[in-house]
C-alpha cells in the first residue's frame, strides 16, 4: 500500500493558516494569511488528488485542456460544465455596463445561457484578455511576434533535456492590466534526470508480464531500448503568487499534477516529483470551519492516472486541438474520498 502524503502536506498548510495565520482585510474578503510555504509531492505515490474531500476531476481537466489550446474565452468552460471562471467573466461583464451607466443588463444566469446559446455574445462578453491560454501559446511581445512557449518547452525536452531554460512564464507586465485577472500561479519550470537501469527495469516489469531473465548489461540495455522504456524522468515545479488555500490550491496541485503527466507522455519521460512554490498563501475566513472538518478527516490512498493509450498530446503542434476534442482521455483509478465540502468562491 502506498502512503498519501499528500493530504497530511495540505493539511499542515491549513492547520499553520488556522494557528498562525495573519488577518488581512483584501480586495475580496478578510484572510488568514501566511508567506512562503513548499509543497512536495512524489508522483510515483499516486495521483495528487485529494482524497479528503471529494474533488471535481472533470474541471480540473476541462480547464489545463483550456489553457493547453490558447483559449481565453470562457465558451469552450461553459460548453463543458465548468463554471470556476464564469464569476470573472461576469464581473467583467458588470464593470462595463455599469461604465456605460447601464442599468438593464444580464443577470449571472442569463449571462452564463447567453455564452453557451449565442456564438456572437460569446465571443464579445465571454473573452477573459490575455490570460494563461495566451500567455503559454501566444506569447506577444508587442513587436508582431508570437511565441508558444508549451511548444518551445517540447522542443527543448526533446533535444536538450539537462538545460536549466525549461521554463513557461505567464507574467507578462505589459499586458497584466488587459486580464480580467493576472495570473495567480505564474510560471512553471521542469527538470530531467536520467534513470538508471535498474529504474527503467522496474518500469519494464510494472508495464510488461513477460518479464526479464537478464543475461548480461548490453541485453538488457537492447531489451529496454526495444519496448522504448523511457531513459529520463522529469519534475516540475511552479510558482504561485496568490493561494487561495482551501478551493484553489487542491484544483492547482490536481492540475500541475496533470500537466506533468501530459507532458511526460509527450517526450515519453517518466513523472517524478511535483512542487509548489506558494507565496502569498491564504485562507479566507468564510471557509475557516471548512478548513476545520477537512483537517479532522483522515485521508485515504491516491489513485492512479490512466491515460488513454492512443492519446498523443502533440503540444508540440495544433494536432493536439484534435486530440482532445474526442473522447475522455483521463481515467482516476481507485479514488476514494470523503465527501465533497462546499465554500463560497470569493472572486
Amino acid at each position: 500500500m502506498r502512503i498519501n502524503t499528500l493530504d497530511e502536506e495540505y493539511k499542515l498548510i491549513l492547520r499553520h493558516l488556522l494557528g498562525h495565520g495573519v488577518t488581512k482585510q483584501t480586495r475580496n474578503g478578510e484572510v488568514l494569511s501566511a508567506f512562503g510555504m513548499v509543497l512536495r509531492h512524489n508522483m510515483q505515490d499516486g495521483f495528487p488528488l485529494l482524497t479528503t474531500k471529494k474533488m471535481a476531476w472533470k474541471s480540473i481537466v476541462t480547464e489545463l485542456l483550456w489553457f493547453l489550446r490558447g483559449d481565453t474565452n470562457i465558451k469552450y468552460l461553459v460548453d463543458n460544465g465548468c463554471n470556476i471562471w464564469n464569476g470573472d467573466a461576469y464581473k467583467n461583464y458588470v464593470k462595463h455596463c455599469e461604465s456605460e451607466q447601464l442599468t438593464d443588463y444580464d443577470d449571472m444566469d442569463t449571462f452564463i445561457k447567453s455564452i453557451k446559446d449565442y456564438e456572437i455574445y460569446a465571443e464579445k462578453w465571454g473573452e477573459l484578455g490575455p490570460i494563461y491560454g495566451q500567455m503559454w501559446r501566444d506569447w506577444d511581445e508587442d513587436t508582431g511576434v508570437k511565441i508558444d512557449q508549451i511548444k518551445n518547452l517540447i522542443k527543448d525536452l526533446k533535444t536538450n533535456p539537462d538545460s536549466r531554460r525549461l521554463m513557461v512564464n505567464a507574467w507578462n507586465p505589459t499586458y497584466i492590466q488587459h486580464a480580467v485577472l493576472p495570473p495567480c500561479h505564474y510560471g512553471f519550470q521542469v527538470y530531467t534526470r536520467e534513470l538508471s537501469t535498474e529504474e527503467r527495469k522496474k518500469i519494464y516489469e510494472r508495464s510488461y508480464t513477460d518479464g526479464i531473465e537478464v543475461q548480461n548489461d548490453d541485453w538488457l540495455e537492447s531489451k529496454l531500448t526495444t519496448r522504448n522504456i523511457p531513459t529520463r524522468a522529469i519534475s516540475l515545479m511552479w510558482n504561485q503568487r496568490s493561494v487561495d488555500t482551501f478551493l484553489g490550491l487542491p484544483f492547482n496541485i490536481a492540475s500541475y499534477g496533470l500537466l506533468l503527466e501530459i507532458i511526460a507522455r509527450e517526450v515519453n519521460m517518466v513523472p517524478d516529483d511535483l512542487i509548489g512554490n506558494l507565496g502569498d498563501v491564504h485562507l479566507y475566513k468564510n471557509h475557516i470551519e471548512q478548513a476545520k472538518e477537512q483537517c479532522s478527516r483522515e485521508e485515504f490512498e491516491l489513485p492512479t492516472l490512466k491515460m488513454n493509450p492512443i492519446f498523443l498530446a502533440n503540444l508540440e503542434h495544433k494536432g493536439f486541438e484534435e486530440a482532445i476534442n474526442g473522447e475522455v482521455n483521463f481515467q482516476l483509478e481507485n479514488y476514494q474520498s470523503h465527501p465533497a465540502i462546499k465554500a463560497p468562491l470569493s472572486n
